[in-house]
């Protein structure tokens, strides 16, 4: 794997091309078109760019009144403010509207680093997910997310996508294989079934990287991305629990709510699945980089081999 480019320059670079080939695409931020990467958009759609400036409860309900209208707006907001701050507006005037609008969480999870809590975003997908008529995705490469723009821009369902802001290494190798359709989960490695090691979005290299140190140690473990959060592969995460006595969650998330819980709710019911699930613990999180932050909270592809080694033993 190597680092090929910015999920955010994925995203905008395919929402360009989207946008050329149906005028009723628009791009709103509200003040965040510098870390939304927007600028290629905006060369060549000046006109279908929405700009509200620091406000994002606005962004989310003239986006939803522009889709009422027939427009099919892409909201740009970092994902604290789109999730906490304009919550209200999500639910009731895109999900509970059913508008078709598209909202694209920027600077998602441990992203913002040492700004700290007030900039963190780790509770975006139990929030969101929570909602209904609203489906959620994190995409964990360039591929995917070009993918994922490439079906968003043509579906009628509101949806919310978030997305971190280093690049980060190719897991996929064309956008076909990288995403398919809305509730279909990946398997991107299949070393084996002594356990299965499920992940999403910015934490996913870390899974395959985790998965090749167990290999050295003679412990196979399967890995599945779960990019789309809601709806969910129900039939995938059978399938493997049916293989292995041990799932493991990863994500830049809170423990509670997220993809760890996603994955609970499906299996806690067949009660023979023992089930592990790694993110944030209850507590506001330290500032500091990403790197330096997943190696304090044991998220780290290293420590997670051990974790689950001994988990296994």
């Amino acid at each position: 794997m190597s680092k090929q480019m910015k999920i955010g320059d994925a995203i905008v670079a395919q929402l360009t091309k989207e946008a050329k080939k149906d005028r009723n695409i628009l791009a709103v931020t509200s003040d965040s078109r510098g870390s939304a990467s927007l600028s290629p958009y905006i060369e060549q759609h000046e006109k279908q760019l929405v700009e509200v400036g620091i406000a994002e409860q606005n962004s989310v309900t003239i986006s939803g009144g522009l889709a009422h209208s027939g427009k099919r707006p892409f909201v740009f907001a970092p994902a604290a403010f789109l999730t906490m701050r304009s919550i209200e507006q999500v639910k009731v005037d895109v999900a509970y509207s059913n508008n078709n609008v598209k909202l694209i969480g920027i600077s998602g999870g441990n992203s913002y680093k040492d700004l700290g809590a007030t900039h963190h975003s780790l509770q975006d997908i139990a929030i969101t997910r929570a909602i209904s008529n609203l489906e959620v995705y994190t995409p964990a490469d360039q591929y995917q997310a070009s993918g994922l723009i490439h079906y968003l821009a043509v579906s009628e369902h509101p949806a919310y996508v978030r997305i971190g802001k280093v690049a980060l290494p190719d897991i996929y190798q064309n956008l076909e294989s990288a995403f398919v359709k809305p509730g279909q989960a990946n398997i991107v490695i299949d070393y084996g079934k002594d356990a299965v090691l499920i992940s999403s979005g910015e934490t996913l290299h870390i899974a395959v990287e985790t998965a090749a140190l167990l290999k050295q140690q003679g412990i196979n473990v399967t890995v599945v991305d779960l990019v789309s959060i809601k709806p969910l592969d129900t039939d995938l995460l059978n399938q493997v629990a049916n293989q292995t006595e041990l799932i493991v969650t990863l994500e830049e998330h809170s423990i509670y709510g997220g993809l760890g819980s996603a994955v609970a709710e499906v299996l806690a019911v067949r009660g023979d699945t023992k089930i592990q699930i790694v993110g944030f613990p209850d507590k506001p999180v330290i500032a500091g980089s990403q790197t330096e932050v997943f190696q304090y909270y044991g998220m780290d592809a290293a420590t997670l081999n051990k974790k689950i080694a001994n988990w296994l033993n």
